[in-house]
């Protein structure tokens, strides 16, 4: 065969194991929507079958006689050799995993997040535990499978941060622990930010509208995605030109969907920004989580929170809720967003005490996977870390324990890349301004065009191209420097709180 024939037969067999990944997705989405609650079952089965075709062609041996085959061939244009290259690390841990394991933690899964959604809504992590239980044990398993050099954790980790190590990770936090407790001293003894602001009564239809208005203005394709209500915020892509948003809405409380809808915005932009022509093919997908995070945390925080932004959207939200704002200026509206307060809800967290949050589940991650703690005493080990870590201890197990959808998933490893995330959203941006010295002027005026054009040009066209600590020096220059966010909330905080660090 010809080396183009090969190449051929190497994107059809990744694109057919794509679409049956978008059709499970498609019915996770609807799963976590609007799937009536009697579908459970049969909708694990169904995710079920489809994990274990996409996995047989994934694993298949002549989709490794193929990539072996163009592994030799000195032909391939530089786009192809790096999805050859990717899928085929890709293959050499799918082919660890038997074909029953995957379809037996795809059942799992279903039913963890069935049960998971019933402690919720009863309020009672005894509900959950017995099925988070069993998702530990397979999750062990599967690191047992997968193989790892120090730490079990690792295998989990990479699943999500390619070449992220528990090593590394210590480090992360361990600045985490030294750096930040001074800079919220300092805003701890400032005179507090009032946020009353957002806790009035804000009519969910109206919420909504806005919410439609401002993805609109970030660039969000509304004819390639929509925006839908769920449990717990998520985006969710079927293609480039399918990539679906949800959010959550508390009529006395309007940050909870404002924020919701503006960090999943930024994941959804990243989505449609990779190139259609590398569907199902590792140049057409997201780097790592990490770097996705970057995305969300960059539109979110950098931008979402800063004073520029709210020059110009305020007078909009105004316009919306006359009564509600009727005593307000922007400058109030973005020091509320900016409040810095111990909280106990991770997705709500200011930017600032948010890293505790992911640092105290990546604790107890390493723990669970590592055997040194398990499901039963997971709830008091959660309960003692907050109160240790922000001094708050929760009063019921939805607002502790009980408040994320990772670990129903089977998530493990996906915490820590939030905190990754917004220290490469930091640096990113800082990048973004060296570049465009009239960004913030641009942002001012809700012209967000040149910003998604720089993302786009410098980080979405690479899809898979480089690991995330690559892509970054590849961007900025330089890999992950935490200063990046120490100086951007050091400038914001000292305006807001007037303080000096």
């Amino acid at each position: 065969m010809t080396t183009q024939e090969l190449y051929a037969e190497y994107v059809s067999m990744m694109q057919k194991a794509a679409d049956l990944n978008g059709a499970a997705a498609l019915l996770s989405w609807d799963q976590e929507t609007y799937m009536p609650s009697k579908g459970a079952g049969f909708r694990a089965r169904q995710l079920a079958t489809l994990a274990g075709q996409a996995h047989e062609i994934l694993t298949s041996p002549r989709l490794s006689d193929v990539m072996e085959a163009l592994h030799e061939r000195k032909d391939l244009q530089p786009d192809e050799m790096a999805n050859v290259a990717r899928s085929y690390e890709d293959y050499q841990k799918h082919k660890k995993l038997p074909g029953a394991f995957v379809e037996s933690l795809s059942m799992l899964t279903s039913e963890c997040f069935t049960a998971w959604m019933e402690a919720r809504k009863e309020n009672d992590y005894g509900i959950f535990a017995p099925s988070l239980t069993r998702m530990i044990a397979m999750k062990r398993e599967q690191t047992k499978l997968l193989g790892y050099e120090a730490h079990p954790y690792d295998a989990l980790l990479d699943e999500y941060e390619p070449g992220a190590t528990t090593a590394m990770l210590d480090n992360v936090f361990d600045g985490i622990r030294t750096d930040l407790p001074p800079i919220l001293e300092r805003i701890r003894n400032a005179q507090q930010v009032d946020d009353a602001v957002f806790l009035k009564h804000y009519p969910k239809e109206q919420q909504w509208e806005f919410s439609v208005a401002i993805l609109k203005a970030m660039g969000y394709d509304m004819e390639a995605g929509r925006q839908d209500y769920s449990e717990h915020p998520f985006t969710i892509s079927f293609s480039p030109d399918d990539v679906r948003v949800t959010t959550r809405v508390d009529e006395d409380n309007y940050a909870s969907l404002l924020w919701s809808t503006i960090h999943e915005g930024g994941h959804a932009l990243y989505e449609q920004g990779l190139l259609p022509k590398n569907y199902g093919l590792p140049l057409g997908a997201a780097a790592s989580l990490g770097i996705h995070e970057s995305q969300s945390r960059l539109w979110e925080n950098c931008i979402g929170r800063s004073s520029t932004f709210w020059q110009q959207f305020f007078p909009r939200l105004k316009n919306t809720f006359p009564q509600q704002l009727a005593h307000a200026g922007w400058q109030d509206i973005w020091k509320a967003c900016n409040k810095v307060i111990p909280s106990l809800i991770r997705t709500e967290a200011d930017e600032l005490t948010y890293h505790f949050h992911v640092l105290i589940r990546y604790e107890l991650e390493k723990q669970l996977i590592e055997g040194s703690l398990d499901a039963s005493d997971l709830k008091e080990a959660w309960n003692s870390a907050y109160e240790h870590y922000l001094g708050i201890r929760p009063a019921n197990d939805r607002t502790g324990i009980l408040q994320d959808i990772h670990w129903s998933h089977g998530s493990f490893g996906y915490f820590p890349t939030y905190t990754l995330g917004s220290f490469y959203a930091a640096q990113f941006y800082a990048g973004a301004q060296k570049a465009m010295p009239e960004l913030e002027h641009e942002i001012a005026a809700g012209n967000f065009t040149n910003l998604l054009q720089w993302l786009r040009n410098h980080i979405h066209i690479h899809g898979r191209r480089y690991y995330s600590d690559e892509l970054c020096e590849v961007v900025t220059g330089e890999k992950l420097n935490v200063n990046y966010f120490l100086n951007y909330v050091k400038q914001k905080y000292a305006r807001i709180y007037d303080v000096t660090f």
